[in-house]
């Protein structure tokens, strides 16, 4: 996927916990591990939302766009 989740870094920048950042987004520490770790395939506009309220940053701060090797070569 051409979509790279950067939460974990912000997540150290802020020195924020899993728990932490679950508990005051409001969603599980499941929900939010798989996300940290990149196992999801897509994110609620709300959600994203919260943890961008939490963390103090933007979206882009988050999600990074890499261009797959395929999409190269069409």
């Amino acid at each position: 996927m051409a979509i790279i989740l950067r939460l974990d870094r912000v997540m150290a920048d802020r020195k924020i916990s899993l728990n932490e950042l679950a508990k005051q987004v409001g969603i599980s520490n499941v929900n939010l591990s798989n996300l940290k770790t990149g196992k999801v395939k897509a994110i609620r506009f709300s959600t994203l939302n919260a943890i961008c309220d939490v963390l103090d940053c933007q979206p882009g701060d988050i999600l990074e766009y890499v261009r797959d090797e395929k999409e190269d070569k069409i």
